[in-house]
């Protein structure tokens, strides 16, 4: 079981990043920050491989689009788009990651314990993300608020819990084909 819990791991691991190269480019413009489904695959790498696996999956995925894959929103890459005026929340996905690995592994997948945290660990990335704006940019917090989180608001809200519930399915599914250990 262990060879197979290891080839699993690594396995997902590979498919979240690849579900996150291939998700992350494809966005609804709605102004100059676009609704992207990168963090649609970083909830469900969460649910599915937990903290580590989910923060290597998306270090994999930043560093793919630091090199020049245009991976990122609107089939963008390179170091610019990192260091741009919404690079910021790219990088803020990271602590994103981190903290719903962690409130998930601490609530032992409490279902509403895990959405609060995704929520939460959502808005240290909009944090990050906005005050990395608004030094961009020159602007207000405001205009950054504005611009940045409130459109995106009701957006990451649905990826939560479709990321949650698709999760836990996917979970269970992995538990009877026996290639997931009982945690």
């Amino acid at each position: 079981m262990k060879n197979k819990s290891t080839i699993y791991r690594l396995t997902t691991c590979a498919i979240m990043t690849a579900l996150m190269c291939i998700l992350g480019p494809m966005s609804i413009p709605i102004g100059p920050v676009p609704v992207s489904f990168t963090n649609l695959v970083i909830y469900l790498a969460v649910c599915l491989l937990g903290t580590k696996g989910a923060t290597i999956s998306y270090l994999i995925y930043l560093l793919l689009g630091t090199v020049g894959l245009p991976v990122f929103s609107g089939y963008a890459g390179g170091l610019a788009k990192l260091a741009g005026p919404t690079g910021g929340y790219l990088i803020g996905f990271i602590l994103m990651v981190l903290i719903c690995g962690i409130v998930m592994k601490k609530s032992h997948g409490n279902t509403i314990i895990t959405i609060i945290g995704m929520a939460v660990a959502t808005a240290v990335a909009y944090l990050f993300g906005t005050v990395w704006f608004v030094l961009q940019m020159q602007c207000s917090v405001w205009y950054a608020l504005t611009v940045c989180v409130f459109p995106f608001l009701l957006f990451d809200l649905i990826k939560i819990f479709v990321a949650v519930g698709l999760g836990k399915s996917i979970r269970l599914a992995l538990f009877k084909a026996k290639l997931l250990p009982q945690e």
